[in-house]
């Protein structure tokens, strides 16, 4: 080890290595001809605890491009749910666990990598990462951690200096190297795999595992079945928690496999995501989901399906019935989840239940009617946003109603009339607070696609890497 170096010289713990090698297997980093470092994550290091100065760029090339000063790296087995066919082909295939520190808040993270070569999983892939594929990760994961989603975070993209050949993108393309930073790397499919193997011990022992680390207060519990259920209520509550964020900021994974569902409900692997300009339900991200399966509407039954389908193998150390009746509440918590996030984009910390709900429900409608972009709504309410509008509910989107054409009237008249009651509900003194939550909870700059070819094209013609920190910036700072 070489101790000079911070990031190397952090407590790294073998928590999930202790399991045993049923669960991974060991693998080595590919040697790469080129270390650039294109992103690092300042606010991640102050997370472990280190001072960001005292880390140099040579650091994060060293640990997290050049792979060197430690081991073992964890290449983790695990089966799927693709597009809702069962796929017993999978585990890391072109990453692995690099380690496992303590934040300063005392959880348990891991450092997963990204395009770091060739496992037993990969299949016949070249193990890599196109650095357009990392620039977009990072671009998700920053996007969605300031917009108060659960998510992991890029820790550092190297660029690696190989030519990669991708059906989907010009070939051939610049690679790179990606580590996530997130709470787990295990993930659904990690049981699945054990279920199709017929292995309730070993289901049992990762199941104890995961409690220890990620659900402690089922500790409470002494008898496993109450541990358990436990878990499971509390892992369909964060799911449903999750679908909820990713929906009331308007995004769409695009990928929604059982293998890219973490066991902590935390979200993560983004592939081909999108946020969404217009809002539509039917808006799918993922040229290749040629159904919508993984549509943006569909993201909330599709996270209980894949909690259903984790029901498999758990059923294998557990009752059916338990699982079945922990998972009945699921779309009445994703439900409140949600209108309580569309709440706080409309200004209202609570409203009277049956005002909330009729609230959320118009505003869905009429952004279904009226031909506006989905941010720029929220954006609009914001910045229009006026105390007088509790009194004279003329003056609410008056210069918007101004400049609609006739279909939208109707529709955004009696829109109009229920935010007029809802302000009215609340003390007058309290419209200064509305205001605030406007401005705090609807971002100036959203990630659309636009965005992200906008300063991918100054990347490719002329390595100019300025508007991608420009736009990384903004991000990371949405309501400023």
């Amino acid at each position: 080890m070489t101790a000079a170096n911070p990031l190397l010289a952090l407590d790294y713990l073998p928590a999930l290595e202790a399991l045993g090698d049923d669960y991974y297997d060991i693998v080595a980093a590919a040697k790469f001809p080129k270390h650039i470092l294109r992103f690092r994550n300042d606010d991640v290091v102050r997370q472990l605890g280190l001072d960001p100065a005292t880390v140099s760029d040579a650091d994060f090339i060293e640990a997290f491009g050049k792979f060197q000063g430690r081991e073992p790296f964890l290449a983790l087995r695990y089966h799927g749910y693709q597009f809702g066919e069962y796929n017993p082909f999978l585990g890391d295939g072109r990453g692995f666990l690099y380690g496992q520190v303590r934040g300063t808040n005392g959880t348990l993270y891991d450092f997963g990598t990204k395009g770091s070569g060739t496992t037993p999983y990969s299949r016949g892939g070249d193990g890599m990462l196109t650095l357009k594929g990392g620039v977009r990760e990072v671009l998700a994961a920053e996007a969605l951690h300031a917009l108060g989603v659960n998510t992991s975070r890029a820790l550092s993209l190297v660029e690696t200096g190989e030519s990669l050949w991708r059906g989907d993108e010009p070939s051939p393309t610049r690679s790179a190297v990606l580590v996530r930073f997130s709470q787990s790397h295990i993930r659904f499919g990690t049981f699945e795999r054990l279920e199709y193997l017929n292995r309730p011990d070993l289901i049992a022992k990762l199941l104890e595992h995961v409690i220890d680390i990620y659900y402690p207060e089922a500790r409470l519990f002494t008898d496993a079945q109450e541990r358990y259920l436990h878990f499971y209520e509390e892992l369909c509550d964060r799911v449903a928690r999750l679908a909820a964020q990713w929906m009331s900021v308007g995004f769409c994974h695009a990928v929604l496999n059982t293998d890219n569902m973490s066991i902590t409900g935390e979200s993560f692997d983004y592939g081909p995501f999108a946020f969404m300009d217009g809002y539509d339900p039917r808006f799918t991200a993922a040229y290749f989901d040629y159904g919508g399966r993984y549509s943006y509407g569909n993201q909330p039954i599709i996270c209980q399906m894949n909690l259903k389908a984790l029901q498999k193998p758990l059923k294998l150390i557990m009752p059916e019935a338990d699982l079945e009746a922990a998972l009945e509440p699921f779309k009445d918590r994703y439900e409140t989840y949600y209108r309580q996030r569309m709440l706080r984009k409309l200004g209202f910390e609570s409203l009277a239940d049956d005002l909330a709900t009729t609230l959320v429900s118009q505003t869905i409608e009429l952004l279904t009617a009226v031909e506006v972009g989905y941010h720029d709504f929220f954006l609009g309410l914001t910045q229009q946003f006026s105390s007088t509008w509790r009194d004279d509910p003329s003056q609410i989107f008056s210069t918007t109603l101004a400049a609609s054409d006739a279909a939208a009237i109707a529709p955004l008249e009696t829109w109009r009339q229920t935010y007029h009651r809802c302000l009215q509900s609340l003390d007058a003194g309290n419209m200064e607070g509305v205001a605030s939550l406007l401005r705090h909870t609807n971002p100036a700059t959203v990630l659309l696609r636009p965005e992200i070819e906008a300063i991918w094209e100054p990347i490719t013609t002329d390595d100019n890497w300025q508007p991608f920190y420009d736009l990384l910036n903004k991000i990371q700072h949405p309501f400023a």
